[in-house]
């Protein structure tokens, strides 16, 4: 059976530190704003990048803002959380949010050095949406060709990716997601931090986009918090 178009959005939104109750308004406003079928946020976008952050719970009723919106919008939302993990184990994580609630859709499986409260996830994950297989990817994942490799080995339409990179270094998710187009054939999409946050990053790069398997750009944010831009990827 052939899929339907899937409409896809990435977000860049201003981010509070430490304040989920703001930041998942925030998320809420631009799912209904977008009106998606999948928006995709930045790494650790509920918290911001604050290291120290506590861990939310899928379950965590500061969510229901989202799951809300995502219940009007008939949207999926992938957001940036620290999560709570087996055996004491936390993680750098990315909630899938419907209309039903929340669950912890992906782990990051490269983590830096400098994250080491954190513990890699079990291995690469994909998430099926009307069809389409997302595979999913936190930040420093994009840089190994072996985690897009082992994610496409799963079977996956589309990589996501939710990053963060200083503004000096804005040529870095570009570089990678037209690596990552041209290995893998697929569509890449990159929700990347904007605005300031924690563990140094007072000028992020922003510049979310999505690119076609063939390389070329189909939708891109500026570098402004507070944007988000959409794409409908079709069948190649």
């Amino acid at each position: 059976m052939r899929r339907q178009p899937l409409v896809i959005a990435v977000a860049q939104p201003r981010t509070i530190p430490y304040d989920i109750v703001a930041n998942a308004a925030g998320h809420a406003d631009v799912v209904r704003s977008a009106r998606a079928r999948v928006v995709v946020f930045p790494e650790l976008s509920l918290t911001g990048y604050e290291l120290d952050a506590p861990a939310v719970a899928a379950d965590d009723p500061r969510l229901a803002l989202i799951v809300e919106a995502c219940a009007e919008a008939g949207s999926t939302a992938l957001v940036g959380a620290p999560v709570q993990g087996e055996a004491g184990r936390e993680h750098i994580a990315m909630l899938a949010v419907d209309g039903t609630g929340a669950h912890v859709a992906y782990r990051k499986v490269h983590v830096h050095q400098s994250e080491e409260r954190f513990s890699p996830g079990d291995g690469p994950a994909v998430l099926d949406v009307d069809g389409w297989r997302l595979g999913l990817a936190i930040c420093r994942d994009t840089r190994f060709p072996e985690h897009d490799a082992a994610t496409a080995a799963l079977g996956m339409d589309v990589y996501v990716a939710a990053v963060l990179d200083h503004a000096r270094d804005a040529h870095v998710p570009v570089e990678r997601a037209q690596r990552i187009t041209a290995d893998r054939k697929v569509w890449v999409v990159t929700a990347s931090f904007a605005g300031s946050t924690g563990g140094g990053f007072d000028q992020a790069a922003g510049g979310s986009a999505v690119w076609a398997p063939d390389g070329t750009i189909h939708a891109q944010a500026g570098i402004e918090a507070g944007e988000w831009v959409r794409a409908t990827l079709h069948n190649q």
